[in-house]
């Protein structure tokens, strides 16, 4: 149900806050904490960036990374970052021959009151190929400190 609010004699409709899912993919240099570390909170970053998202309203993110990536838990990325309340997992991905390897993949369960359609799912570096039809931002391979730095000049 949404709600009606009038301000002044303005109208504005409220959507309701639901648990929306946003994806994305990164991949990692090497098979170092370093490596997947450093991609993880780039994806996150980008995420939150892209979103809006703040910590408080992640209802849990669930990791995963190809079986190539196994020296660190990429969960302590988003503690890094701050999410020191939300629910986090990690797991590997299916050893599929074909596969992307080693790529890192978050589902993050936002509750939120953006439409379906407004969430940005952010895929990059090697990972940019996976969904190019659900990635609505760059495709830099640079971290996101690095392009929003580049954005300004």
């Amino acid at each position: 149900m949404t709600d009606v609010i009038s301000n002044n004699g303005q109208y504005s409709i409220q959507r309701p806050i639901v648990c929306r899912g946003v994806r994305g993919a990164t991949t990692a240099t090497d098979n170092s904490a370093p490596a997947i570390l450093e991609a993880t909170r780039d994806m996150l970053q980008r995420m939150i960036d892209a979103n809006g998202i703040r910590e408080e309203d992640v209802a849990s993110a669930f990791f995963t990374t190809t079986p190539d990536l196994n020296a660190e838990y990429p969960a302590l990325a988003a503690r890094q970052l701050g999410w020191h309340d939300a629910a986090l997992m990690c797991s590997h991905e299916m050893s599929v021959p074909h596969g992307l390897q080693s790529c890192i993949r978050v589902l993050i369960h936002w509750n939120t009151s953006a439409a379906l359609t407004d969430v940005q799912h952010i895929y990059i570096r090697g990972a940019v190929n996976l969904r190019p039809d659900r990635s609505a931002v760059q495709h830099s391979s640079a971290p996101a400190s690095e392009t929003a730095q580049s954005l300004e000049k």
